[in-house]
């Protein structure tokens, strides 16, 4: 089987590089922590996109371990990931439904 690949929406990169630009503001140390910590997440998410419990319209969310942050993902086609959004956990909770 080929290798699965992640693609972001365009709204779920903004989201990715504002938190990024966030940290890296106040800690370049800090930013380089949160960037591993979702690239983690994401090689976590492509060995098996079906471990988190489903939500609205197959959509999965994996919270990171040291960041309070969302990936709110949905599995496109068998080998494709789309990140929906880079949600903030303090975040009005579905805000990324239209994004579907």
């Amino acid at each position: 089987m080929a290798a699965r690949e992640i693609k972001f929406h365009d709204e779920a990169a903004a989201e990715y590089d504002a938190a990024f630009d966030w940290y890296v503001e106040r800690s370049p140390d800090a930013a380089g922590r949160f960037d591993a910590e979702v690239d983690r997440a994401l090689q976590q998410i492509l060995e098996n996109p079906q471990r988190w419990t489903t939500g609205p319209s197959g959509s999965r969310r994996y919270l990171l371990r040291k960041f309070p942050f969302l990936l709110i993902y949905r599995e496109l086609s068998p080998r494709t990931v789309q990140i929906i959004a880079v949600a903030h956990t303090s975040r009005k909770p579905g805000f990324w439904k239209q994004r579907i």
